[in-house]
């Protein structure tokens, strides 16, 4: 039966109002849509305003740089978690702690090392490469350009003259009224003044630091990486000893080794593809000495060798930005740049230090069971190394938990020390002539929060107590492995960044458990979840310690 005219009217009629109504609800979602875009819109443009203003100005480094490592924490993470299924089994706080470790180059390790397939030994070679010493320090290069760009583009504008111009008016009252006009006129300094050929060379040298340091630096970062890994590569092709070693553990190819051995050493991260770690190169003293001096230019020598270098280039090319430089290191605002003095003191605290702790190491453990089996040479070459290796890099050559708790105790001390710790019987102040004057404006810009903040050992001291009761129930089950002194060492070799750690034995366990197996992973692998968020803060905390070095001095202890 056809339908009426009216049905198939009043269904016309239907769909013309059902086409009205999408057609509004369209546009007031569309409009919706528009208005939360255009807000997200200004939102980012705030925020990207706001970050580019900070970054120029080079204000809250402390927070660039933990955005930094965070960042680059994460994506290690994520890397890490989707390369590989091997370590599937692994929780993703372990990963993630991995990640954590090798973006602040501390080594504390929850996975074994021979878990990790060669892509992912790959990513943290290049985490390593990217969150070492020297590499960052090209990045805060880069926020020093941005901030001399930033006042040569104010000093370029100067307020110069006033035009006064007066002129007369007639009121409706028939009175004259004189009126001021007051124009500022603002003109290049080149249309004030004229610079003097001294100042202005000086100010050219300066805009200049940036550019030049950072040719200087990554040439430095490449010819270590180059000479590291060619005599690493060159004594493994030449001794059977250690390429056997190697080649037992999967690397049928030296070079991969090297330059993953080489990029650890010079960033300090004290990592290795393998699970003990530099323990069986004991044997190989003079792969040892190969790994000492990268070690020492990598880090607590950096200052001193990038002094030396731009030297080398002055005496060479005769340029004023390399003479500038060296007159000036204090004023360039370049923290790894010091003067002659402070980087000779430098030179002799380092190797002061070094000497007296192999000096210690030798006169305690000559005759002990970590140097067992080794003759006079490689027990004199192993001890320079570990001492060295205190310092910061943390590639372990005996095994920790067999070292006397006098050796462990100083460890503790010089893993405590920054990097670039010096001996100065004066104050910089006395040296430079120029006394520090603190004025009123500099006592109120201290705040109620930076007078709260505490010292180092301080917020040390807590992390310690929470992990201790983190970890109670085992410390109270298990007491020769779980101890306040392996605890102690553990946080500690985080804050300094060294990667020690004393390990875990089931042979020290009181109540033995049959489950339990040897792993050749850091102590902490055995801790609670707690206990690890704990030691990642204590990573990054140590990371950027710089800067919370003068913090705690609202605190009189009398």
């Amino acid at each position: 039966m056809a339908p009426s005219v009216r049905s198939v009217f009043m269904i016309r009629i239907r769909s013309v109002w059902a086409r009205l109504i999408l057609l509004l609800l369209s546009d007031r979602l569309r409009l919706c849509f528009f208005s939360k875009l255009h807000a997200l819109r200004a939102c980012l443009l705030a925020s990207t305003s706001y970050l580019r203003r900070m970054l120029v100005q080079r204000k809250n480094l402390g927070w660039i740089q933990l955005s930094y490592f965070l960042f680059e924490s994460i994506l290690g993470f994520l890397l890490l978690r989707s390369l590989d299924p091997t370590t599937r089994r692994k929780t993703d706080l372990d990963l993630f702690f991995m990640s954590a470790s090798a973006a602040t180059d501390s080594s504390m390790l929850t996975v074994e090392m021979e878990a990790f397939s060669h892509p992912q030994l790959l990513v943290l070679a290049l985490m390593m490469l990217f969150s070492g010493e020297v590499f960052t320090s090209l990045l805060d290069l880069q926020l020093l350009k941005c901030e001399l760009v930033r006042k040569r583009g104010k000093s370029n504008m100067k307020t110069v003259t006033v035009d006064v111009r007066s002129s007369s008016t007639d009121v409706d009252d028939g009175s004259t009224q004189s009126q001021i006009e007051l124009v500022i006129v603002e003109l290049p300094n080149s249309a004030c003044f004229k610079p003097s050929p001294v100042t202005q060379s000086e100010d050219q040298a300066n805009n200049e630091v940036p550019r030049v340091l950072s040719y200087v630096i990554l040439g430095y970062l490449l010819l270590s990486h180059l000479l590291g890994s060619v005599s690493i590569f060159a004594y493994l092709s030449l001794v059977p000893s250690a390429r056997e070693v190697i080649r037992s553990k999967g690397f049928d190819h030296a070079l991969p080794f090297s330059i993953f051995m080489t990029i650890s050493s010079f960033a300090n991260a004290g990592f290795s593809p393998l699970n003990e770690n530099m323990m069986p190169f004991k044997r190989n003293p003079g792969m040892l000495s190969i790994f000492i001096p990268l070690l020492l230019v990598g880090n607590t020598l950096f200052p001193v060798c990038l002094r030396l270098a731009v030297e080398m280039l002055k005496s060479f090319t005769k340029r004023e930005e390399f003479d500038y430089l060296l007159k000036n290191s204090e004023k360039v605002g370049f923290h790894h740049l010091h003067s002659r003095l402070s980087s000779v003191m430098l030179f002799i605290t380092v190797v002061g230090l070094v000497t007296v702790q192999t000096a210690f190491f030798c006169f305690m453990e000559w005759n002990s069971k970590p140097l067992d089996g080794l003759n006079p040479y490689q027990k004199l070459v192993g001890s320079l190394f570990q001492s060295v290796d205190v310092r910061h890099a943390g590639e372990s050559l005996f095994d920790l938990s067999l070292l006397s708790p006098a050796i462990l105790v100083s460890y503790v001390v010089l893993m405590y020390l920054p990097p670039y710790t010096s001996f100065t019987p004066m104050e910089e102040e006395e040296r430079s002539g120029t006394p520090t004057v603190i004025t009123k404006e500099k006592k109120s810009q201290r705040g109620l929060i930076k007078s709260l903040l505490m010292s180092q050992l301080t917020y040390l001291a807590i992390s310690i107590i929470l992990i201790c009761i983190t970890e109670r129930e085992k410390l109270t089950r298990d007491p020769l492995n779980f101890n306040v002194l392996n605890i102690t060492i553990e946080v500690i070799s985080a804050f300094g960044n060294v990667g020690f750690s004393t390990g875990y034995s089931c042979d020290r366990q009181l109540k033995p458990d049959e489950n339990c197996k040897a792993r050749w992973y850091g102590f902490v692998g055995t801790w609670s979840s707690q206990g690890k968020f704990i030691l990642i803060a204590v990573m990054f905390f140590g990371k950027l310690k710089k800067f919370s070095r003068k913090s705690g001095k609202a605190w009189k202890l009398n």
